[in-house]
C-alpha cells in the first residue's frame, strides 16, 4: 500500500446515487502513480479481502438465514456483471456504483479513482438507506465491523493478498 487508509468526508451526490440515505462514509488511500480503473480497484478490495473478512462474511451469511436477508446480490439487476457478491450498477473508468436493495436495507458502495498522474488515489464510499426496524438495528451493530472491513479491503488494492 502507498499510503494509508483514512476516513474522509464523503463527496458523493447521495440524493442521486441512493436517494434517502441514512448512513454514508467514505475511506481514501493513495496509491502514487497505479493506473487502476475503478474496476479494476473494487475487484481488487474484493475478491483480495483478506482471509479475516471472508471469516465474517461466511458469519454473517449464516447468522442472517433465519431472516430471509440477501447472501449477495446475485439475481439483481446488473449491466455490469457482479463483482463478487456486489451488482455493478453503473460505471465508468473512473466511478464504479454498486449494490443492492433487500427487504432490510439497500445499500450502494461507490468506488472512484482520481488525481494527478503521480499521485492517484482510490475512494471507497458507503450509502445506506434501512428500510424498517430490521435494517436500523442491522445497520447499528454492523457499523464498527464495517469500518474495519473497509479499511482491510481498501489495503489490498495495492498490495499483494496474504
Amino acid at each position: 500500500m502507498i499510503g494509508p487508509v483514512r476516513e474522509i468526508t464523503p463527496n458523493v451526490d447521495a440524493g442521486t446515487v441512493l436517494s434517502g440515505a441514512q448512513f454514508i462514509d467514505a475511506f481514501r488511500v493513495e496509491v502514487g502513480a497505479a493506473q487502476l480503473s475503478a474496476r479494476e480497484a473494487c475487484t481488487r478490495m474484493v475478491l483480495n479481502a483478506p482471509r479475516w473478512i471472508n471469516a465474517l462474511t461466511r458469519l454473517r451469511n449464516i447468522l442472517v438465514t433465519p431472516f430471509g436477508l440477501k447472501k449477495s446480490g446475485e439475481g439483481t439487476y446488473a449491466p455490469g456483471g457482479l463483482i463478487g457478491l456486489f451488482p455493478v450498477l453503473s460505471e465508468t473508468p473512473d466511478q464504479l456504483i454498486a449494490g443492492f436493495d433487500d427487504s432490510h436495507l439497500d445499500f450502494r458502495l461507490v468506488v472512484d479513482v482520481a488525481g494527478e498522474a503521480t499521485l492517484r488515489h482510490v475512494t471507497s464510499t458507503t450509502l445506506v438507506r434501512t428500510n424498517n426496524l430490521l435494517g436500523r438495528t442491522y445497520l447499528a451493530l454492523i457499523i464498527p465491523f464495517h469500518k474495519l472491513v473497509v479499511r482491510g479491503m481498501m489495503g489490498r488494492i495495492v498490495e499483494p493478498a496474504r
